[in-house]
C-alpha cells in the first residue's frame, strides 16, 4: 500500500521543474528524458499487446540506443502528441521523438537533429473501393488523418477534400472500416501497422512524397544537439539503425538513400511478425478473460491517480467555494463584484481552455507548474465556482430570522455565520456537492492533455495498442462506476436523511 501511494504521489508531482540544461546536466542526472505519446500507437511507442504493462516500439528502442550513446538511461515522458513541441518549450523533457516531421514552421519553435528516418504518406481505403488508386480519386470526399500532421497540411494545401482530423492514429482506420470516411492519409509506418493489418482495408496507390523524422530539442541547446547528431551518426555507421528498422519492417528505399546504404535487405522482421500475430489472434473466451484481467493493473494505476486528483481538487474547491459564497453575500461591495466576476468567468469558459492556460500559458508569465499541480489547480479553481453557487443557495435557504436572532444574542456576524448559518447550509448542500464530486471524477479525464496518465489515458493507450475500444472501454467505464458509486449512494443517503429531518420538525422541502 505504501508503494502504491508513493507511485501516485510521484505521478502527481510530475516532471521536475528544471530546464533541459544541456548534455552535462543530462549526464549528471543520469537520464535522457524524451517526450512521446504512447496513445499514438504502433510502431512508434505503444503498449505491448502481449504485456499491457510494458511499452515497446521502434522509437522506444531508438531512445534506449541514443541514451546508451550518451552514457545515460532513457526515460519516457508521456505527452499529448500535438503538444510535444510545447512540452519542449516548457522543458518538460530534453527531446521530443514521436514521428515528428521536420517543417519550416516547426523550425521556428524548436531545433531539429539530423533526420533519423525518412517516411512517406500512404493512402488507405476500403477493399470495396478498388476504383480509388490515388488521392485525386477522393476529391470532394471525406479523408481522415492525424491532427497537426504533415498529411493534414498536404490535404488542406491541395484542397478539395473534406478533411477530418483525429487525436489518435487508430481512430481514422476504425472509422474507415465503418464507412464514416472515404480514405485515410497518414505516414507509411502508421499505415503499415494500422491499415495493412486490417483485412477490410488496403493501400491505394504507391507511397507519396517524403517526410523526415528528427529529434526536437529546445532552441539554443547546441551542445545537446551536437551530441545527438553524433550519436545518430555512430548508430547509422555501426548498422544499428538499419538493424532496428529492419526488425520493425520499416527499412525503405528513401531511408536507404538518405543514409547512403543501398545494400539489398533480406533480414526478417520479427517485431512486425510478432505484431501481426498478436493482432491476428482470435482468442477464445478463457484467453479473452485472461487478457482483460491483464489490463487491470494499468487501469487501476490510472484509477488511483484519478481518485487522488479528484479528492484533493474537490477539497480545495469546497473550501474556496465556501469562501466565495460568503464573500458574495456579506463582503464589501468591491469584493462581492470580484467574487461574482470570478464565478461567472470560470463557469463561462471550458475547463480544457483553463488547463491549457495554466499549464502552457503561465510559463510565458514566468510561472512554471508541474503537471500534477496544474491539474489540481485547474480542477479546483473550476469547481470552486460551482461550489460557490451551491453554498450561496444553501446559505440563502436558511431563514433570515436565525441570523437576526444570533445577532440579537450578542454574536458577531462572523460568529453567527460560523456557528448558526453555515452548519445548516452545509447539510443542505451535501447532495449537490457530492454530485459535483462525481462530475469532477469524470472531468478529471481532461487532465490527460497536460501529460497526466490517469484512467482515461490508460484506456486510450491500451485501446490503441489492441484496436479494442469496446471491451477495454467497458472495463474503464466499470472502474469509473465502482469509484463513483459509493459517493452516489452517500449523496442519496444524505438527501433522504435531510428530508426526514425536515419532516420531523414539520417542514416541507
Amino acid at each position: 500500500m505504501r508503494r502504491f501511494a508513493f507511485v501516485l504521489l510521484a505521478a502527481l508531482a510530475g516532471a521536475p521543474l528544471v530546464a533541459a540544461e544541456g548534455l552535462e546536466q543530462i549526464r549528471q542526472r543520469g537520464t535522457l528524458r524524451w517526450g512521446a505519446d504512447a496513445e499514438g500507437g504502433a510502431p512508434y511507442v505503444f503498449k505491448d499487446p502481449a504485456a499491457p504493462d510494458r511499452l515497446i516500439g521502434f522509437e522506444w528502442e531508438l531512445a534506449e540506443l541514443l541514451a546508451g550513446e550518451l552514457g545515460v538511461k532513457a526515460e519516457m515522458v508521456q505527452n499529448q502528441w500535438d503538444k510535444l513541441l510545447d512540452g519542449i518549450q516548457r522543458a518538460d523533457f530534453d527531446i521530443a521523438m514521436n514521428g515528428i516531421e521536420v517543417t519550416d514552421d516547426r523550425r521556428e519553435i524548436v531545433d531539429f537533429s539530423r533526420p533519423y528516418y525518412v517516411s512517406s504518406l500512404q493512402l488507405v481505403v476500403r477493399r470495396n473501393q478498388s476504383q480509388v488508386t490515388s488521392l485525386a480519386d477522393l476529391k470532394g470526399k471525406t479523408v481522415a488523418t492525424l491532427k497537426a500532421s504533415l498529411a493534414e497540411r498536404v490535404l488542406r494545401g491541395e484542397g478539395g477534400f473534406q478533411v477530418v482530423t483525429h487525436e489518435g492514429q487508430v481512430d481514422p482506420y476504425e472509422n474507415l472500416k465503418l464507412g464514416r470516411n472515404d480514405g485515410v492519409l497518414m505516414d507509411l509506418p502508421i499505415a503499415q501497422y494500422c491499415g495493412r493489418t486490417e483485412a477490410e482495408l488496403m493501400f491505394a496507390g504507391p507511397p507519396m512524397g517524403q517526410a523526415y523524422y528528427a529529434l526536437a530539442v529546445k532552441r539554443g541547446e547546441t551542445g545537446l544537439l551536437a551530441a545527438l547528431n553524433q550519436a545518430l551518426d555512430r548508430l547509422q555507421r555501426s548498422g544499428k539503425l538499419r538493424e532496428l528498422y529492419e526488425r520493425w519492417a520499416l527499412w525503405n528505399e528513401s531511408t536507404a538513400q538518405h543514409f547512403g546504404d543501398t545494400r539489398p535487405s533480406s533480414a526478417p522482421s520479427p517485431a512486425y511478425e510478432a505484431y501481426l500475430e498478436a493482432m491476428g489472434k482470435k482468442p477464445g473466451l478463457a484467453d479473452r478473460i485472461a487478457l482483460y484481467v491483464s489490463f487491470f493493473p494499468p487501469l487501476l494505476r490510472g484509477a488511483g491517480l484519478t481518485l487522488l486528483l479528484s479528492v484533493i481538487s474537490m477539497a480545495i474547491a469546497i473550501a474556496l467555494g465556501l469562501t466565495l459564497a460568503v464573500t458574495r453575500l456579506y463582503a464589501p461591495t468591491w469584493l462581492r463584484v470580484i467574487a461574482a466576476v470570478y464565478v461567472e468567468l470560470i463557469r463561462g469558459t471550458p475547463l480544457l481552455v483553463q488547463l491549457y492556460i495554466i499549464y502552457y500559458g503561465l510559463p510565458y508569465a514566468g510561472i512554471l507548474l508541474s503537471a500534477g499541480i496544474a491539474a489540481i489547480l485547474g480542477l479546483s479553481l473550476n469547481y470552486a465556482a460551482y461550489e460557490a453557487e451551491n453554498y450561496r443557495a444553501g446559505i440563502q435557504a436558511i431563514p433570515r430570522g436565525q441570523m437576526e436572532a444570533a445577532l440579537a444574542l450578542g454574536m458577531t456576524r462572523w460568529q453567527a455565520l460560523r456557528t448558526v448559518v453555515i452548519p445548516q447550509a452545509v447539510r443542505i448542500v451535501i447532495p449537490p456537492v457530492t454530485n459535483d464530486f462525481i462530475s469532477l471524477l469524470k472531468d478529471s479525464s481532461i487532465v490527460s492533455v497536460i501529460t497526466m496518465v490517469e484512467l482515461t489515458k490508460e484506456y486510450g493507450m491500451l485501446a490503441a495498442a489492441h484496436h479494442d475500444y469496446l471491451g477495454i472501454g467497458l472495463l474503464a467505464a466499470f472502474i469509473y462506476f465502482v469509484i463513483g458509486w459509493p459517493f452516489a449512494r452517500f449523496a442519496r443517503w444524505t438527501e433522504r436523511r435531510f428530508h426526514s429531518d425536515r419532516a420531523a420538525v414539520g417542514l416541507t422541502v
